[in-house]
């Protein structure tokens, strides 16, 4: 699977355990990047979840639209932890699921938060 298909599907697991609160089948999935990613974040998120609240002025994390919090969740995650991948490429990916999954807001949302968190780079 490609990188950019992996996201993809990393991003609708983390839907899916945004609503259920748990991954289905998680030891089902084969594609080491996703694996990683999905149990990166799990590990993380009270790491990564601070980063998206300091930025979504005016927003509590909890009332983010559910993709808009999994991508940046997904994004931050891969800025922070996976310096494999060039930032530009992970806004650029984020954005692009936006635009597919999101509100009609959500690309420039989306953007405008990772745009903040890389110029800031805070540590975490």
């Amino acid at each position: 699977m490609d990188r950019r298909r992996a996201r993809e599907e990393a991003l609708k697991m983390l839907f899916q355990r945004d609503f259920s609160g748990q991954i289905d089948e998680l030891e089902l999935i084969t594609d080491a990047y996703v694996l990683d990613v999905l149990r990166g974040i799990e590990a993380h998120q009270s790491e990564i979840d601070p980063v998206i609240q300091e930025r979504a002025e005016g927003w509590h994390i909890s009332r983010l639209h559910s993709v808009d919090r999994s991508l940046l969740r997904l994004a931050i995650y891969e800025l922070y932890y996976r310096k494999d991948i060039p930032p530009e490429v992970v806004i650029n990916e984020a954005v692009e699921l936006a635009k597919r999954y999101g509100t009609e807001k959500s690309p420039a949302f989306v953007n405008a938060i990772l745009d903040r968190v890389l110029k800031e780079k805070v540590s975490i």
